[in-house]
């Protein structure tokens, strides 16, 4: 297959310029049902091989929707597992372009079988190998699940339609109703995308994400730092409420690479540079702010379901390719709803197993809050947080102290309530109160937040845990 087709393009829109060499250019389709023998099917539909992104390599897989709808078959299938075993060999990344009809039905068996081959080679490399997937046309039914198993995924906004059950084929549901299958309501309802953009900023994307990971569990990916190690955040203080800036301010360079951004926006996850290391951040964060520095949205300080969702997904990430985990906690409950309450205990659960589980570097910087169970799952001291810090502007304790004159004090008047409240604020909130306990290893003015940051992950860098023999958490 030649490369100036439409697959072939985007292979080479994404990597170093004259750096892709084809794998398996001769493969064709070699089914006989159906007469599909008689059409040409150049490549079987895929154009598979490896490059280089900033002089990285990766392996890359791009399916052609002109040859048989890009749909998926034997050959198909057989290529992509081919080119995940030589990721696996070497331990690079695998980047893959999707744009399919799905399973191709003149192989039947022979082609869903094929499928499930994928879906192996795809969770034997979990872990191993970051896997990143660009959805750029349909990605329906079973093939959802490949982009699902990836830990990355860009989605086109126009014509990327990525969906397990298309819009029509849901009961009491039409596309004009609800498109389940656009980018919009896959990245801010579904939480399955990561990025949204045309195809041009998902190139630039997907080198950015390239760039700041590293290319297996046992690499690092280590910058030269030409940032500052003491440069002071003199605006940090006021950003509290929006962590996305927060970290920005502490990132070398200011690189902050956000992931789900859509998606349950009451947490933030990404990925920065620290002394040219490579760090996640997982962040509480209760308003968002536009261009203009205005507030555009605003929430609660708690924890929704989604948010420990997308939190715990992102900390098992890290410590399977062995990168440090920064939180930013400012949390004071759980979110109130009845929707976020069906699923609350059990995400509740799961992120704080991730990070109890967590053996990598773990640095958690309270912010604002810290309240009650919800301050305790935020990469608490309790859960194996190695380094604790909290801005001298912190409240650590039970409950908001208001809360906590009204049980206290019930049934008495509204002064003693408030004087209750005024006492419990001094005794039990108080972010000294914690640091007595060592439940705060050292207050810190939040402007310094960055060198005390950087400071506990170089003093963690040989960071060694002996953990339970068993093979994974049943959470």
């Amino acid at each position: 297959m030649s490369i100036t087709s439409k697959a072939g393009q985007r292979i080479a829109s994404v990597l170093d310029e004259n750096s892709f060499v084809e794998i398996g250019a001769a493969i064709t389709a070699r089914t006989t049902d159906f007469n599909v023998n008689a059409a040409d099917t150049p490549s079987d539909g895929v154009v598979t091989g490896y490059g280089v992104i900033d002089g990285k390599l990766v392996y890359v897989y791009s399916q052609d929707s002109s040859v048989l709808g890009g749909s998926i078959g034997e050959m198909h299938a057989s290529k992509i597992v081919n080119l995940y075993d030589m990721a696996l060999k070497v331990g690079a990344p695998v980047i893959g372009f999707i744009d399919s009809t799905g399973v191709r039905l003149q192989e039947s068996m022979d082609a869903l079988n094929a499928m499930g081959e994928v879906y192996t080679a795809m969770s034997m490399a979990s872990g191993i190998i970051p896997q990143i997937t660009a959805v750029f046309g349909p990605c329906g039914g079973g093939l959802s699940v490949i982009s699902a198993l990836s830990d990355f995924t860009f989605m086109e906004s126009k014509s990327g339609k990525m969906y397990v059950n298309s819009p029509d084929a849901i009961c009491g549901n039409n596309e004009s109703k609800c498109d389940n299958s656009a980018a919009a309501f896959q990245s801010a309802e579904a939480g399955n995308v990561d990025f949204v953009g045309d195809e041009a900023e998902i190139y630039g994307q997907i080198r950015e994400l390239i760039d700041i990971l590293p290319g297996n569990c046992e690499s690092t990916a280590f910058d030269e730092c030409d940032d500052d190690l003491n440069r002071t955040c003199a605006n940090i203080a006021g950003c509290v409420g929006d962590t996305s800036v927060a970290v920005s301010l502490i990132a070398d360079d200011s690189r902050f690479v956000e992931l789900k951004a859509d998606y349950a926006k009451d947490m933030v996850t990404g990925l920065i540079k620290l002394n040219g290391d490579t760090v996640g951040v997982v962040a509480n964060r209760s308003e968002v702010l536009d261009e203009n520095g205005k507030v555009a949205e605003k929430f609660d300080s708690v924890l929704s379901a989604k948010g420990m969702e997308k939190a715990s997904a992102f900390v098992k990430f890290c410590d399977a390719f062995e990168i440090p985990i920064l939180t930013l906690t400012n949390v004071g409950g759980f979110k109130n709803c009845m929707c976020s309450e069906k699923r609350a205990a059990r995400e509740a659960a799961v992120l704080t197993s991730a990070f109890a589980s967590a053996t990598v570097p773990k640095v958690n910087v309270i912010i604002g809050k810290a309240f009650g169970s919800a301050g305790v799952i935020m990469n608490s001291k309790s859960l194996g947080a190695d380094m604790t810090f909290a801005w001298n502007t912190a409240k650590v304790g039970t409950m908001d102290a208001k809360f906590a004159a009204q049980i206290i004090c019930d049934g008495k008047s509204s002064d003693e309530v408030a004087d209750c409240a005024a006492k419990y604020d001094a005794l039990q909130n108080n972010v000294e109160s914690a640091a007595r306990r060592g439940i705060v290893d050292t207050i810190i003015a939040p402007e310094d937040t960055r060198k005390y940051v950087i400071g506990a992950f170089d003093m963690l860098f040989t960071k060694a845990v002996d953990i339970p023999d068993k093979k994974h958490a049943a959470i």
